[in-house]
């Protein structure tokens, strides 16, 4: 075997796509695989365990599943036609999708038949191509004076989305007259995308637009009251101090927190982590141990890890409501509620659960980092942000006038 130019992985793998394209994932044994790969099924079952293990791989790691998005990005950046880009990458995709029509057709006709890993190793390969895209878009929403009604996520989901849906189409129906061809649907579908989703708008729209981003009411809550709900947390228990924690530290909202998985979090001496794992996006999250003023432990030792160290359970989420499990965004408020229990902001009103992350975003403007990177860390565009932009302005403003007050005239 040592001839053999490729691994026994690689050579079953290649063996599982190509038999799966002609025959279907059902229709498909084993045997067959093992020996179109040129070795015995001991050694299939040793790396995949079984077909639905090999199936998952294949998903995973075949080169006709990966990358779909790099072609776009690529390309010259600000592209020269933005509407060639895009066709491109969509006739790109389309291709390769086209070249293995049984195989699209089995895992959609047997989906329901796979374990639930298999489902989830799709799931990841149409995310990662769906960041790539993503990337692209938000570079020509910000250079080419575009207008979007969705952040750049939410588009390239779209866009993927309507491609694979033809493939659906185009793969399991006939005499269908949506569209007249390949062609006339990829021309469609990039003139639709270009001139609804996304497309150039007048100075006095832009200044429009604009205004009501950074006139929306930002009210972030001031370090004594943070302090106060950080402190009450803390007498309630580890895990209440560990879940204030991550919203002042972290800025994750309550829908953000309930996905978040043990194995989520990622920690050394030089930095604290949380990765946020949503449909569409995948990103990554600083956990400051500066909040407001005052230092809350270390990147190695603080309310989260010691929270997560204290565990005893097998469950895998990263906090758990009262009876045990998978905290819900309703048992999120009620820790909230009990927290602030008798408190008011200066607006004299109780404080609300969505503060927490609209303090965290003016506390990082606050303390230096551009609008752009706080755009990667929240998954947020440049206009949703404009307003936090403004009041971590009216605050550095306030700021300076008070130091400017202790200087003797």
């Amino acid at each position: 075997m040592s001839s053999q130019p490729y691994s026994a992985r690689q050579r079953l793998i290649q063996a599982a796509l190509e038999l799966f394209t002609t025959q279907g994932v059902s229709g498909t044994t084993t045997r067959q695989i093992a020996d179109k790969a040129e070795v015995n099924e001991v050694t299939l079952f040793r790396h995949f365990g079984n077909k639905h293990g090999l199936l998952l791989a294949v998903l995973e790691e075949s080169a006709a599943f990966k990358n779909l998005g790099e072609s776009l990005v690529r390309r010259a950046i600000p592209p020269d036609s933005v509407y060639q880009a895009l066709k491109d990458y969509a006739s790109e995709s389309l291709h390769a999708l086209e070249q293995v029509p049984e195989f699209v057709r089995s895992v959609v006709g047997e989906a329901d038949q796979y374990p639930t890993e298999n489902r989830r190793a799709l799931g990841r390969g149409l995310t990662e191509a769906n960041r790539y895209v993503a990337q692209y878009l938000a570079t020509v929403i910000e250079q080419g004076h575009l207008n979007t009604y969705l952040p750049a996520e939410k588009l390239a989901s779209l866009l993927n989305g309507m491609l694979l849906g033809y493939a659906v189409i185009e793969f399991t129906s006939e005499f269908h007259e949506l569209w007249e061809d390949r062609d006339d649907f990829l021309e469609n579908l990039v003139s639709l995308f270009l001139h609804g989703a996304m497309s150039s708008l007048p100075e006095s729209a832009i200044g429009y637009l604009s205004a009501r981003a950074i006139n929306e009411e930002i009210a972030d809550l001031p370090a004594t009251i943070v302090h106060e709900i950080l402190q009450q947390a803390r007498k309630l228990g580890v895990q209440d101090y560990a879940l204030v924690y991550v919203l002042f530290g972290a800025g994750l909202s309550p829908t953000e927190i309930v996905g978040l998985q043990r194995s989520h979090q990622i920690y050394d001496a030089n930095g604290h982590f949380i990765q946020i794992t949503i449909p569409g996006l995948v990103r990554q999250v600083p956990v400051n141990q500066w909040i407001m003023g005052k230092r809350y432990g270390s990147y190695t030792n603080n309310p989260l890890i010691k929270w997560l160290k204290s565990r005893k359970d097998t469950q895998p989420a990263m906090f758990l409501d009262r009876t045990g499990k998978p905290i819900s965004e309703s048992a999120i408020q009620m820790y909230w509620e009990t927290w602030t229990e008798g408190m008011l902001t200066p607006q004299g009103q109780p404080p609300k659960l969505d503060q927490a992350q609209h303090t965290w975003r003016v506390e990082m403007l606050m303390r230096g980092i551009s609008l752009e990177n706080l755009c990667i860390l929240t998954g947020c565009d440049r206009l949703q942000l404009q307003a936090y932009a403004r009041r971590s302005q009216e605050k550095a403003a306030l700021e300076q006038a008070t130091r400017l007050d202790h200087k003797p005239a």
